[in-house]
Order: C-alpha cells, then sequence, then structure tokens
C-alpha cells in the first residue's frame, strides 16, 4: 500500500517532467527539420522523416497490446486529419526556412488562440466574454512578434500563423474523434498518411541526393519526434490536462535556446514581448477552461 501511494503522489510530477521532456523533443525535431529544409525539398523530408518516425510508433503500437489498438470506425476521421496535419506540416516547414526558430515557434502557438475563436461555430460550446478577450489579447501578442521587415519574412510569418490555424481545427477534429480512437490509432494513421504524401509529391518537386551525414540527421528526426510523442502521451496518463497543459508552453524557451545554438539566432525584443503576450494568453484560456469544467457558470 506504501508503494502504491507513493507512486501515485509522483504522478503529478513524472506528468510534468514528461510534458517539459517530450516539449523539449519537439522543438529539437523543428530544429533537425529547420537544418534539413535548408538542402531538402519539403515533400522530401516529409517522407524521409515520416520513414523514420514509423520506428517508435511500432514500439508505442507494441507497448499498448498490439495491432488492435490500430482498429478504426473513423477512417473518414483520420483522413481529415491527415489532411490538417498536412497543410500544418507543409506551413511550418516553409515557416521556418526563413524565420528564426524561437519566431516561427511563438506564432505558432497561435494555435489555442484560434481553438478557442472556432470552439463555438465548429464544436457549439459557449465561449465567454473573458476567453474571448484572452483570444484578443494573444492576437495583439502576434501582431507585435509581426513586425515590418522583407516581404520574405512577413510571408514566412503568415506561413507560421496559418499553420497554427491548421493546428486548431487539427485539435478540434482530434476532441471529436478521441473517444473512439485510440492516440496510437490517430499518431499511426497521420503519420503515416504524411509520409505517403510526401513521397507522393517527389514528381513534382524534386529528390536530392542523400548525403551519408544527413541520412543521420533524417534517422535522428524521426526517432526524436517518436520520443516526443511518447512523452506527452505518458504526460496526460499520469497528470490531468489542467495540470500539464501549460509546461507545453516551455517550447518558448527550448525554441529561443536550439536556435542559438543551431543557428546563432537571438529573438528579437518584439518577438519576446508579443511571445509573453500570447502564452499568457494561451495559459488563461487554459485557467478559464478548467474553471468551466469544474462548474464555473460565469466564463
Amino acid at each position: 500500500m506504501v508503494e502504491l501511494s507513493s507512486r501515485g503522489s509522483a504522478a503529478p510530477l513524472r506528468a510534468i517532467v514528461c510534458m517539459i521532456g517530450g516539449s523539449a523533443l519537439v522543438t529539437a525535431n523543428d530544429a533537425l527539420t529547420k537544418l534539413l529544409t535548408g538542402g531538402y525539398p519539403v515533400g522530401q523530408v516529409m517522407a524521409l522523416r515520416g520513414l523514420f518516425i514509423m520506428v517508435p510508433i511500432v514500439f508505442l503500437v507494441w507497448r499498448a497490446g498490439g495491432i488492435a489498438v490500430l482498429r478504426t470506425r473513423n477512417p473518414k476521421g483520420h483522413l481529415l486529419r491527415v489532411c490538417c496535419v498536412l497543410a500544418g506540416t507543409i506551413l511550418f516547414l516553409n515557416a521556418i526556412r526563413y524565420l528564426p526558430l524561437a519566431e516561427a515557434v511563438a506564432i505558432s502557438f497561435s494555435g489555442p488562440l484560434f481553438t478557442t475563436a472556432l470552439a463555438t461555430p465548429l464544436l457549439g460550446e459557449r465561449v465567454g466574454w473573458r476567453r474571448w478577450m484572452a483570444v484578443l489579447a494573444g492576437f495583439a501578442g502576434v501582431a507585435i512578434i509581426f513586425q515590418p521587415g522583407s516581404a520574405v519574412m512577413q510571408w514566412a510569418s503568415l506561413l507560421a500563423l496559418a499553420g497554427g490555424l491548421t493546428g486548431a481545427l487539427r485539435d478540434i477534429l482530434t476532441r471529436h474523434m478521441h473517444a473512439g480512437e485510440t492516440s496510437e490509432a490517430l499518431l499511426a494513421y497521420t503519420s503515416f498518411g504524411v509520409m505517403i504524401c510526401g513521397f507522393a509529391s517527389v514528381p513534382i518537386f524534386g529528390w536530392n541526393e542523400v548525403t551519408v551525414r544527413d541520412w543521420g540527421l533524417f534517422a535522428l528526426n524521426g526517432l526524436v519526434i517518436g520520443g516526443a510523442h511518447f512523452l506527452l502521451i505518458e504526460a496526460f496518463r499520469y497528470g490531468e490536462a489542467a495540470l500539464v497543459a501549460p509546461f507545453k508552453y516551455s517550447t518558448v524557451l527550448w525554441a529561443t535556446l536550439y536556435g542559438f545554438l543551431f543557428f546563432g539566432d537571438l529573438p528579437e525584443r518584439s518577438t519576446l514581448i508579443g511571445a509573453g503576450v500570447v502564452v499568457a494568453s494561451g495559459l488563461y484560456i487554459l485557467h478559464r477552461e478548467r474553471r468551466r469544467r469544474e462548474g464555473d457558470a460565469d466564463d
């Protein structure tokens, strides 16, 4: 009994550690992808990265009980989710070609803002004035990040923002599907679909010869993102969403660190201020959603 109690009391800490570790690996994946998009077409990056992502996915499926966890009642939902993730991947990969990593990640955190804004028309959920004010404040933070600059930078920022929108659509669709689909099925079918689309794009966008070093980077890329998904799944296994979700915003810190270590980039003052506003808005939205689930009628 003592062991079980101790294990239970350690679960929240374990969940937080898994979320922070998963966020660090997600951002490391972004950094590796940014390195690779400089020398390869986006479709080739999606294809080869997806090929190596299959390795940790096989492990996750085996760990969850085998191929039975991949059974689905909603193939159309999976197809729509693949389309959302595919669009988001293409947008974000093109954005990080030109943007500093921390700036691209900060803009991509507009996703929860879009999710809240779309909750009423797409999910029929009531969104109170407090959350609407948080959404408006968050988009003001995004506008702060959008500083006047070159046309390329402005278009890249818009691509990152559009990626946040597709991420919101993906999350809304996931809410509809999660009750009847396993996390492993959602991950496996989406990753496989994006990989196939990457290979299908090769006749259109071309294929560059891969160096020995870059084969290693592609393999590391796939293993890292697979490890990230494993840790994120574990985070929600050991802790409630209200506890662990705020720690996902540690991604901004990891992006700043990786951006400096790999690319020598330091975020501009406007990026830091805007990112702070976006993160604060997202955290407040999480807080209000938790209060709403607990029965707070004043939304």
